[in-house]
């Protein structure tokens, strides 16, 4: 299938970014053309399959923002999904704590108009949090669909997480109806 739509898939340091992989063939089967942005830890944590994640999506794997006079190497993003979404990530995010690729791209991406697609891997621990409930409430009323409670990611309790059942079809699926109804 030749793809036409753009996604850039956004991974943080959490379980699930460990089958990105396979999330890619999954949305490259669907008619993405995906490009992959990884937190510094999630790209060291892929460190040795970054070579055959670019040859799989056909762009470099980004961890680090370019130099200012380097050309942008992805083409325009029609949705950007976040996936999985750390508890640092989404709380950076919300607080516009920019430092990191991932984080800048999508809070400039947001005012941009790019439509953004964020879902949680965080325990129960960390959603007790006062700081969490802020991010996750600051992000939709920004307009990102957070995939969070039913319908999308719900939590494990501290050391229980089950990254096998991590809902990508969830993400992938959402990121399609934005991009289909953003085209009609």
């Amino acid at each position: 299938m030749m793809a036409n739509r753009v996604l850039y898939l956004l991974g943080s340091a959490a379980p699930p970014v460990l089958d990105v992989g396979v999330v890619v063939d999954r949305a490259r089967a669907a008619g993405w053309d995906v490009c992959l942005g990884l937190t510094p830890t999630a790209a060291r944590w892929l460190e040795d399959q970054l070579p055959a994640l670019e040859r799989l999506t056909g762009h470099p794997v980004r961890s680090r923002y370019k130099l200012p006079a380097e050309p942008d190497v992805w083409p325009p993003a029609d949705v950007a999904l976040v996936a999985p979404a750390t508890f640092n990530t989404l709380n950076q995010w919300a607080l516009g704590i920019t430092e990191k690729f991932v984080v800048g791209f999508v809070a400039e991406g947001v005012g941009r108009g790019i439509p953004t697609v964020a879902m949680p891997c965080v325990n129960e621990a960390f959603v007790r949090h006062v700081q969490f409930g802020r991010s996750i409430e600051a992000l939709r009323t920004m307009g990102v669909h957070v995939l969070y409670g039913e319908g999308g990611f719900v939590p494990n309790p501290p050391g229980q997480g089950r990254p096998d059942t991590y809902p990508w079809h969830l993400a992938l699926d959402a990121c399609s109806r934005i991009v289909s109804r953003d085209q009609t």
